[in-house]
């Protein structure tokens, strides 16, 4: 039986960001059936070569192709024209495929387009319609996204947030947990009592909007109050990424060199980065923007409370609307920011009291061994299983792209989709 043809434009699927990771569930996840092949442009990452790549697992039914971006027009045309794809599957904020939707009436004519949409925040952004409603199918990761896309469009919309494999990021046995909380923090675990820190944890690009300076100017406050050996804070990131700040000057500039603050630099396999979720006690993000913000899901998949900004995506992972699986801050200014792409988008500001205050409530659950503390983190492992999980998300992934194959056809074959639409004019 002749296999279906997918094409997927991402970040790179064996890729650690959040687009890559969910990325290669999706593919992963059609590949497992049997009825499905990939053809994968792979972008967003600086490549060594850009020869085309295979797996061992999967041979010839994924192949990656490194590109530049996200690719560009040509790349499209020729992939399309070399490998006649059924279907295109592509993620990420829309203001990357602008070159995409300009030549939709070339690719949709022969298939179908899936579009797996990331939005951080209100106003409606009107300015995106005209991107909704190029697309055959519109998914959504948050229910800020999904209400934005429901809103200004009419096209196909279902609502699938990012989801965490629970077989990776779950809660280990207490035994392994201290055992790797050792083996990290070593010499740098004990104050000067003999007495465990509190570790905090913080696992993002350092961009500007992840405010990761900030952080550190809050977390500095934060031990003035309860003492600088009394916590950690570990930051999984680049210090001195250029689309950040210097943290290194910043942790100078602040005394914070005593081991307040460890900068881990090393890319980090799942397996790894999972027990370092469980070896922490909390997960903070607190970006203006956030889509979604996978390494807060991925806490909460092994246990660990988080700290975030009721922004974007990370506001429906914190808590459930009855229940919470940490600390929500609500942020105390929503100013309009904008670009030539995106005219115009709230920034979530959060104040400076509410993330230091944020931090010495986590510090006294965990320090007092509130029952409170356990229960956010019993709650969080629940909270995940049952509106993030990731068996359902593949799934639902499988039964909406069989649907949109069997639904709109390709080449030949291809339904529902006209090249001409009509309109009265008064």
């Amino acid at each position: 039986m002749k296999k279906t043809k997918i094409l997927t434009i991402s970040d790179h699927p064996y890729s650690p960001s959040g687009v890559g990771t969910q990325t290669k569930y999706v593919i992963e996840a059609l590949l497992k059936t049997g009825r499905y092949e990939i053809r994968s442009l792979a972008g967003a990452i600086k490549h060594d070569n850009y020869t085309p790549q295979k797996t061992e697992e999967w041979g010839e039914d994924l192949i990656i192709y490194p590109v530049d971006g996200y690719g560009d027009q040509d790349s499209i045309r020729s992939i399309i024209r070399n490998e006649k794809p059924d279907l295109l599957w592509f993620m990420t904020d829309p203001r990357f495929y602008g070159w995409l939707w300009e030549i939709e009436n070339e690719i949709r004519p022969l298939m179908p387009m899936v579009y797996y949409h990331v939005w951080d925040n209100y106003p409606y952004p009107k300015y995106n319609k005209k991107y909704y409603d190029s697309n055959d199918v519109v998914a959504t990761i948050s229910k800020v996204t999904d209400d934005i896309v429901r809103t200004l469009s009419d096209v196909e919309c279902h609502y699938i947030p990012h989801a965490v494999d629970s077989t990776a990021f779950k809660k280990l046995p207490e035994a392994e947990i201290k055992e790797h909380r050792k083996k990290i923090f070593k010499d740098n675990l004990l104050d000067k009592e003999g007495n465990e820190k509190m570790v905090f944890f913080w696992n993002n690009r350092n961009a500007r909007r992840k405010q990761s300076g900030y952080l550190l100017w809050c977390f500095k406050e934060f031990l003035d109050k309860v003492g600088h050996d009394k916590a950690i804070l570990m930051m999984h990131t680049e210090p001195k990424d250029p689309h950040g700040q210097d943290l290194e000057a910043i942790i100078h500039e602040l005394g914070l060199i005593n081991g307040e603050v460890i900068f881990s630099t090393t890319k980090l396999d799942i397996p790894t980065l999972g027990k370092v979720y469980n070896a922490v006690d909390c997960t903070v993000n607190i970006s203006d923007a956030e889509g979604f913000g996978l390494a807060t899901l991925e806490s909460l998949s092994c246990g660990t409370p988080i700290i975030v900004n009721m922004t974007g995506g990370l506001q429906e992972q914190v808590t459930n609307g009855a229940d919470w699986f940490g600390i929500g801050l609500f942020p105390c200014s929503k100013s309009v920011i904008g670009s030539q792409p995106v005219p115009f988008i709230y920034e979530d500001r959060l104040n400076q009291e509410d993330i230091v205050n944020a931090l010495d409530d986590m510090y006294q659950l965990w320090k007092n061994k509130d029952p409170e503390f356990e229960a956010m983190s019993q709650m969080g492992m629940e909270h995940v299983q049952e509106n993030y999980n990731y068996e359902k998300f593949c799934e639902t992934w499988v039964d909406l792209i069989d649907k949109t194959v069997e639904k709109h056809g390709s080449w030949e074959n291809r339904k529902n989709h006209k090249t001409w639409v009509l309109k009265e004019v008064i």
